[in-house]
């Protein structure tokens, strides 16, 4: 038991660096946050924290090993993450002025399930997530441990997730935060479009390399 609640502690720990550092994830719900209703930025993170879940099952099924092993496989799902990112940075590069801002109605309008999709596609495409777990359940946790202690691992992974980015969608929804940022939200808009589309230029970079994917050491 002791062992278990070590294992545990270390997963947090770890877990919570890695959601903490800046990514795909953050530009999203930063922007998200700023130019959509506070609903629709809640969405999204509850989104993002089931994309968890994504990585979680295939992990859990041995098919983390396989994509880890794969450089098919890997640079496959490299190609698809850099797309999905670089069609959202194209998104937010083409932010004008004054056209930021919380889209609440209108044919314009984001539906809630297009925030929720928005959320979960980020986090489920992101070769950086898929890493992380393939390392995370070959390194980390140990083979011994009971395959349903490994589930409640990945649904603390997964909550925990969803909160951070809940809390990242509360405070940029605070109005005096979008006061602060009403000026120059388009050139904000544009930065987190340009931050989007160098990561897909690093993934892309990387596949054309030939980096093979491997567990952390």
């Amino acid at each position: 038991m002791t062992t278990l609640w070590a294992e545990f502690a270390t997963v947090a720990l770890v877990h919570l660096l890695a959601v903490a550092s800046p990514g795909p994830d953050f530009a999203v719900m930063m922007r998200q946050a700023l130019t959509q209703s506070r609903r629709n930025a809640l969405l999204s993170a509850t989104g993002v924290g089931l994309g968890i879940l994504v990585h979680v099952t295939y992990s859990l099924l041995g098919i983390g090993l396989l994509i880890q092993q794969s450089l098919t496989l890997f640079t496959l799902l490299k190609v698809i993450g850099a797309l999905y990112l670089t069609w959202i940075a194209i998104q937010c590069l083409r932010s004008r002025a004054g056209g930021v801002h919380i889209e609440t109605q209108g044919i314009r309008a984001q539906t809630g399930l297009a925030a929720f999709r928005l959320g979960f596609l980020t986090n489920a495409l992101n070769p950086k997530a898929t890493l992380f777990f393939v390392s995370l359940f070959s390194v980390v946790i140990s083979p011994a441990t009971p395959v349903g202690v490994q589930v409640g691992y990945g649904l603390y992974m997964a909550v925990m997730t969803g909160l951070w980015f809940a809390g990242v969608a509360l405070f940029f929804t605070l109005p005096q935060v979008r006061r602060a940022f009403g000026r120059f939200g388009h050139w904000l808009d544009r930065l987190m479009g340009g931050v989007l589309l160098l990561l897909a230029g690093r993934l892309l970079f990387s596949t054309l390399s030939g980096d093979a994917p491997r567990s952390a050491e």
